[in-house]
């Protein structure tokens, strides 16, 4: 059974041979509550199209947008950090509250 990160990698590689700019981004930290753990990725290409997860809700949203910006401005990588308080965890995708941290990077 194929593994989702090889399904992943695999896309992102198409992508590539498209003449495409492909970001990966990847969960490195985590603290509380996340809905992805360590290791899981997401590949963002620069028209917006994306395979996998890293969270959801709008953290999701957050890190498609600073990958699109990451591809636009040519910058090769970007470690970006969530902290959610109680209050507002759900509307980002951090349904109990937590940290979690996301290491952006282009890849070719």
């Amino acid at each position: 059974m194929e593994k989702p990160s090889e399904t992943i990698l695999e896309s992102a590689n198409s992508w590539i041979e498209t003449q495409q700019k492909v970001a990966l981004a990847t969960v490195i930290k985590t603290w509380g509550s996340s809905p992805c753990q360590i290791g899981s990725k997401m590949i963002i290409n620069e028209k917006g199209d994306f395979l996998g997860s890293v969270s959801g809700g709008c953290v999701e949203t957050n890190v498609i947008n600073e990958c699109l910006e990451l591809m636009k401005n040519n910058i090769s990588f970007k470690k970006i950090h969530f902290t959610i308080q109680d209050e507002n965890a759900w509307s980002v995708g951090l349904a109990c509250g937590g940290e979690l941290t996301i290491f952006i990077e282009q890849i070719n």
